[in-house]
């Protein structure tokens, strides 16, 4: 917990990443935005800074967390890359991928930041501003998203402090964040990758650079999960979620999407995407679930989202808020 009474807000300039950097170099918690979602920042490396992130996000501790880092060669000095892991991170990075890879001998994001695993959740971030900052600090930084845990991801700074203001210690504006979905998390752990996660890069787009069909998550799940956003139960507004709506029932707030039905009597409404966009639908989808949740309505009715495409990990985030929890 931080001991302020709200956290400091940091312009996306010289003296802004500079303190930003020196707050995370110090085993303080900030908040910073990359391409997906924003992400809540400690140095990986240090088990005080990174329990700082589970107390500010009250986030279940096997639960592992993904490493930033500033370029594909300060990541390799953390994991071993196979051939796969290799042609993904090539092709994707910077970007909003992350592979979980065996640990390397050298790696130095502690046990906490890994939930115990032998394994490690790698990412080189595609917004620049972030970049900029992980290079400024020169160590891995964990950075699970910047909300409190099974809530939904910030997409914006005011995102972040509605959630974890006086919880951390600060936050780097860099405006709205064009992706909205997390990155996606591809396992490279010595067998055929396989899509844990999907996200920001589609399966296809995967699939096209390894030239062969991903595995999906292993029948049955597993107890404990091997990367990160792999609970059940997460991205989870107040409010019960009802996914595949057709129609509306009156007390209830609408998720739409493309051609989905009016409805009037609604306590509030939210198209992702008038014209059926799925990347523009993605972008919304975090700050529309605020939006209709602050609405305070019971049940939010969700329109069906095709699963192509960005589609897969819209459905992917909607499933989970749905989650019994």
């Amino acid at each position: 917990m931080n001991d302020r009474r709200s956290s400091l807000r940091l312009l996306p300039d010289a003296a802004g990443l500079a303190e930003a950097a020196r707050l995370l170099s110090d085993g303080r918690t900030v908040a910073f935005p990359t391409e997906t979602v924003y992400g809540l920042g400690a140095d990986a490396c240090d088990p005080a800074a990174v329990a700082r992130i589970y107390a500010a996000k009250e986030r279940p501790r096997f639960n592992p967390l993904i490493a930033h880092l500033a370029d594909a060669d300060a990541a390799r000095m953390q994991g071993v890359f196979d051939a796969d892991a290799s042609r993904l991170a090539a092709a994707f990075w910077p970007g909003p991928l992350t592979l979980v890879v065996p640990a390397g001998r050298g790696c130095t994001v502690c046990d906490l930041a890994r939930a115990g695993l032998a394994s490690v959740a790698l990412r080189v971030p595609g917004n620049g501003l972030a970049r900029d900052l992980l290079a400024r600090v020169g160590r891995p930084v964990a950075a699970p998203s910047a909300n409190r845990s099974g809530r939904v991801s910030p997409t914006c700074a005011a995102h972040v402090l509605a959630d974890l203001d006086g919880r951390i210690d600060a936050v780097l504006d860099g405006g709205t964040a064009p992706v909205g979905v997390e990155s996606t998390v591809v396992a490279c752990l010595g067998g055929p990758p396989r899509l844990l996660r999907p996200g920001g890069i589609t399966r296809a787009d995967l699939e096209r650079v390894l030239g062969r069909a991903l595995a999906g998550p292993e029948a049955g799940g597993e107890a404990v999960p091997v990367g990160p956003g792999l609970l059940a139960s997460h991205y989870a507004p107040r409010a019960r979620v009802r996914l595949d709506a057709v129609t509306v029932e009156p007390d209830e707030a609408v998720l739409r999407f493309a051609r989905m039905p009016e409805s009037p009597g609604a306590p509030a409404a939210f198209d992702l995407s008038p014209t059926g966009d799925l990347a523009e639908a993605a972008a919304n989808l975090f700050s529309a679930l605020r939006h209709l949740d602050a609405s305070g309505a019971a049940t939010i009715a969700v329109a069906p989202i095709p699963p192509d495409g960005l589609g897969e990990a819209i459905n992917d985030r909607l499933r989970r808020a749905a989650a019994p929890r």
